[in-house]
């Protein structure tokens, strides 16, 4: 091994040219203050209306001063982590782990069986000894055509791998590679492979959408397997026995591709239901199968995906593996979270869901303050620091005893005994969804367990490859979006106001700035007030002429100015460096507001409703198909509607409550021939028009647009009136 037997397999580097970025943090830390002695200094003594107004932007202004101070904080020592493949190759190639790749499912309507076996086949092809990978779908549908897709899966990935690893190619889903790569014309014999195997998968994947489309699976087919049996038995998705069938068995010698090489073991599980027992997906879904593979193939690390998180670079695993393994460090880490990505984000990103700042600025902060968040998908774990044990400086691992594995169960017996470990009562009165596994009860599972294994004493890294490790599918409606971030606030919000709040469960067991650090996401849902206050009462107080900003002639509109124009300039640089266009900015900061007066806004009350005990957590899947027209709409980035929601009622009645109030305050300035009027209120006017500008997609929606995506009748009325009444009651 020579010198390379001293070398780490992972180096930390920590980011430069930061000097920037703290002059930016100075001198906006310095225009806050200014802003908050001036509140204090200039509190209108006359005038309930005036001095209440006065009083809520204060605290208004204190909130955003205190979130601000938290972002920053995070932000402040961004570190990235580099891997050194070569090195585990030569030290470990032999000796290399097993890795189970947990793959979930739920719904073969939302969630099409097609675009699952692309997730499950990409897994199946990295570049890792096959016969060291297990994958494992749990299809929480119970549904046969999950199982048929499967099954033809199975059959396909004798071709499909030894394809992927003869032409090298990337991405390994078969659909994501098709859909861009070209005919190899160079090489006659490659070029006809090329086309069998192309003409393979169009078969196989039309067999598939015809049998989706058609609703069932045709008696010939049910024929071909006996897993099919297991369908007649079942009266409904959520009442059923447990259905296990391992369709490759990789410690079979006979498990071979068409090229003679082994295989990846294959599982299918569809868990026991009972409508007497809780469901608990996703979180019940993994844990039936870190048991069931514990059974299996029992690997000591555990990635799991979700079902339309298909592998975009086939040296995922080696890279976790150097963080695991590595002699130094390698011992005390829980888990590797990967960057979420999207491969279907428009151009400019119409309803910011690329998250690229979150992933790009915000998670390298936090690996930097003590570790990442645990976010669900794209994620290695250590299988003992998931199933909850404590983590110990005394912990060795010796990967030669951990690969001596040898199960000597046919899998016959294996699918029986399996059966009983994903059934319904086997976790009853254990410390599985408390201590063990993912945890119950919380709408966001993966962050609470996430922190639970931090403050086991495991550490948690942030890995940002050069090639993405991982792409799926965002939502592709407003609507989706919105609900998906209620959740993801309800969730977060829970956490911080249960026991398991960072600051409670993490006392003294994790660093005070990470504490603080989860705060960034804890504090979603308790955003609303201070937003919604400022979108309703700066344009109701212009109405009536009351100032509640400094005058255009005082010095002190420099702070306030500065404070805003700095922050959204450096957030713009931040984001175009990110990787974003100048309208996908200005389109986040639309969704911004959005968010916070709706998702937010639902995700507080819902969890204050949870925290009483007059509701239950319910998980909510995101559709991951939409109808052609909504697909187009989308594509040409044009907002969708289309549907009521008391959400889109909020939208529209602060959207033109913003225009009347905007309206009202040029006429205003029309009629003042003193400029009285500008000087008093121009801030407040600039307010108002940069929100109209921001709902222009609103207006559109409510107004012109005569597509179905358009806003519908019953909420343009609703808005309509109410914000005429509200200004109605400002003017009188």
């Amino acid at each position: 091994m020579g010198k390379n037997e001293y070398l780490p397999l992972f180096e930390t580097r920590a980011s430069r040219g930061r000097l920037l970025f703290k002059l930016y943090v100075l001198t906006i830390f310095v225009a806050i203050c200014m802003i908050l002695v001036y509140r204090v200094s200039y509190l209108p003594v006359e005038g309930a209306v005036e001095i209440w107004s006065w009083i809520g932007m204060f605290f208004a202004e204190l909130w955003f001063s205190f979130y601000w101070f938290i972002t920053q904080l995070v932000r402040w020592n961004p570190i990235y982590r580099y891997t050194f493949k070569d090195r585990l190759s030569q030290r470990y190639e032999k000796d290399l782990p097993g890795v189970d790749i947990f793959v979930c499912t739920a719904d073969p309507e939302i969630e099409p069986p097609n675009m699952v076996i692309n997730t499950v086949l990409s897994m199946m092809a990295y570049d890792y000894p096959p016969e060291k990978l297990s994958v494992y779908l749990s299809d929480d549908g119970g549904s046969d055509l999950t199982f048929y897709a499967m099954l033809e899966a199975s059959r396909f990935s004798k071709h499909w791998l030894p394809f992927c690893k003869k032409l090298k190619i990337q991405p390994r889903s078969p659909e994501a590679y098709f859909r861009t790569a070209l005919e190899p014309l160079d090489d006659p014999n490659k070029a006809k492979e090329w086309l069998f195997v192309k003409k393979l998968y169009i078969d196989m994947k039309f067999q598939i959408e015809a049998t989706t489309k058609l609703g069932k699976v045709p008696e010939e087919i049910r024929k071909e397997h006996k897993g099919f049996r297991e369908w007649n038995f079942i009266s409904s998705r959520r009442d059923h026995q447990t259905i296990l069938e391992i369709l490759i068995d990789g410690r079979d010698p006979q498990a071979m591709d068409n090229e003679g090489q082994p295989l990846p073991t294959l599982v299918y599980l569809a868990r026991e239901k009972r409508p007497q027992y809780p469901h608990n997906f996703k979180a019940g879904a993994m844990n039936a199968l870190i048991r069931v593979s514990s059974r299996i193939s029992n690997s000591p690390v555990i990635l799991n995906v979700d079902c339309d998180m298909y592998s975009n670079n086939s040296y995922s695993v080696r890279d976790a593996l150097c963080f695991f393994m590595d002699e130094e460090k390698g011992r005390e880490i829980g888990y590797i979270q990967y960057p979420q990505a999207f491969e279907n984000i428009t151009k400019n990103d119409i309803y910011c869901n690329s998250l690229n700042i979150e992933m790009e600025v915000d998670f390298p902060g936090i690996d930097g303050n003590g570790g990442p968040l645990y976010i669900g998908s794209g994620c290695f774990h250590r299988r003992e620091a998931l199933c909850g044990r404590r983590y110990s400086n005394e912990n060795r691992v010796d990967w030669k005893e951990v690969n001596d594995r040898k199960v000597k169960e046919s899998a016959g017996v294996l699918e029986e005994v399996c059966r009983i470990l994903a059934s319904c009562t086997y976790e009853a009165n254990t410390e599985w969804g408390k201590e063990m596994g993912l945890k119950y009860g919380c709408p966001v599972e993966d962050v609470i367990t996430g922190l639970s294994v931090q403050c086991k004493g495991w550490r948690s890294m942030y890995f940002i490859p050069e090639r993405k490790g991982f792409l799926g599918l965002a939502p592709t409606t407003l609507l989706q979006t919105l609900v998906q971030h209620k959740r993801w606030s309800e969730g977060d919000l829970q956490i911080l106001i249960t026991r398991h709040s960072p600051f409670l469960l993490g006392h003294k067991r994790i660093p005070l700035k990470l504490q603080l650090s989860y705060c960034i996401y804890l504090l979603w849902a308790t955003s609303w007030f201070a937003v919604l206050y400022y979108l309703v009462v700066p344009p109701l107080c212009l109405l009536r002429g009351i100032s509640l900003f400094p005058k255009l002639s005082s010095p002190w509109i420099q702070s306030f100015a500065y404070a805003i124009f700095a922050n959204r300039a450096y957030g713009l640089v931040e984001f175009v460096w990110s990787g974003g266009t100048i309208q996908g900015w200005w389109n986040g900061q639309r969704i911004w507001v959005f968010k916070r007066t709706t998702s937010h806004l639902f995700g507080f009350f819902d969890a204050i409703r949870k925290l009483l005990g007059f509701s239950t957590s319910t998980f909510v899947i995101t559709t991951k198909v939409a109808e052609e027209d909504v697909s187009e709409r989308y594509e040409k980035e044009k907002m969708e509607f289309g549907v009521s929601s008391p959400m889109f009622n909020i939208l529209a009645t602060l959207a033109l409550l913003n225009m009347f109030s905007f309206v009202g305050g040029i006429k205003m300035l029309i009629m003042d021939v003193e400029s009285k009027v500008l000087d008093l209120l121009a801030l407040q006017i600039i307010l108002c028009g940069l929100l109209v500008l921001i709902n222009l997609p609103i207006y559109q929606g409510l107004f012109f647009r005569k597509d179905s995506g358009r806003m519908p009748t019953s909420v343009t009325y609703k808005s309509i009136i109410v914000s005429l009444l509200a200004c109605s009651v400002a003017l009188y």
